[in-house]
């Protein structure tokens, strides 16, 4: 006869087959990758920091982060390349100057690839100013090296480009040339965000519905819908990472950073697990449709008014005065 502890142990180790990612112990046919220790953020000497950190995941799959030097949100953007064309998710926020970076980025992959041309598919997280201020920009690009396919923050846009289906588990697609992109509609931070699946390295991009902050939530019954549609997409899938559009939390558990800093140096790894997905969903469960904040230990739910984008006065006073102390020292922040 079984003991008590046997039985538990053997149950417990069912539920993790049945919550299993991934069959294979050495990693299957993902291609592997290297995420930093730490990132670059806006210091602790502004002079010694460069625009954009440049991070090679692999060979083809680049991570770029703003520096806090020259905004505070530090956003980070994706460019992912294929045999045929490649993808860049988001252009930056304010004074991001993308441009350089993307350029020296694209001619080198282009160099080592024995290539002279690549069309460059230029899409977003989402409409808000913090991921979009580099439009015009990378819009001028275009030139012999460089075709520019832009697509625009726009629900319709997107749904037109990626062939987004409708209804309740509504996907879409692009084909970089042997590696398709999957595109899902995750509305309710922003009407227009979409998540993006990479089959190939397994990484989930999430932009700002999901990553180590207070995630504002505008629309709470459409974020749960977007939030449980990830869920179920992501069912069966090998997920490596969960990656999203920026850092503002410590490494402290429940702790964030003040709206405004600039420097981070202890702040939270970028990546989640779908682990963190799960408990996101369990979470916006568990308000029963009732707008409240929820402190969790990666991440906090922070549901806001639709379409109110103003900070409250207390929230104006912590970032007011952050700025003023950070952008005073950014020359050589205190250690």
């Amino acid at each position: 006869m079984r003991s008590p502890l046997l039985t538990m142990c053997v149950f417990l180790f069912s539920l993790c087959l049945a919550r299993a990612q991934y069959p294979e112990p050495d990693g299957g046919d993902l291609e592997p990758g290297v995420l930093p220790l730490t990132w670059m953020t806006g210091g602790p000497k502004c002079m010694e920091v460069p625009e954009w950190q440049v991070h090679e995941y692999n060979p083809n799959f680049f991570i770029l982060r703003q520096s806090g030097c020259s905004d505070y949100e530090k956003p980070f953007v994706y460019l992912i390349f294929g045999k045929e064309r490649a993808l860049l998710l988001d252009t930056g926020s304010r004074n991001g100057n993308l441009v350089p970076s993307l350029e020296r980025t694209v001619h080198s992959w282009l160099e080592r690839n024995r290539r002279d041309q690549i069309t460059l598919i230029v899409t977003h997280s989402h409409a808000h100013s913090d991921h979009v201020a580099g439009d015009a920009a990378i819009q001028a690009m275009n030139y012999r090296a460089i075709t520019v396919t832009f697509i625009a923050a726009k629900v319709e846009d997107e749904k037109a480009f990626f062939h987004i289906t409708d209804g309740e588990d509504a996907i879409g697609m692009v084909d970089l040339g042997e590696r398709p992109i999957q595109v899902i509609p995750i509305p309710g931070h922003d009407e227009a965000s979409i998540a993006l699946y990479d089959r190939r390295t397994g990484i989930l991009l999430t932009g700002d519905n999901l990553y180590p902050v207070l995630l504002y939530i505008r629309e709470l019954a459409i974020f749960q819908k977007s939030t449980e549609r990830l869920v179920r997409f992501t069912e069966g899938k090998p997920v490596a990472h969960i990656l999203g559009c920026h850092i503002e939390q410590t490494r402290t558990p429940f702790l964030d950073y003040p709206i405004g800093t600039i420097y981070q140096p202890n702040e939270h790894s970028l990546e989640l697990s779908r682990g963190a997905l799960l408990e996101l969903e369990d979470a916006l469960r568990s308000l029963h449709g009732t707008p409240r904040r929820v402190a969790l230990s990666d991440f906090s739910l922070w549901p806001v008014a639709a379409h109110d984008y103003s900070m409250s006065a207390k929230t104006k006073e912590i970032f007011e005065h952050t700025q003023k102390e950070q952008l005073e020292n950014k020359w050589d922040q205190p250690k």
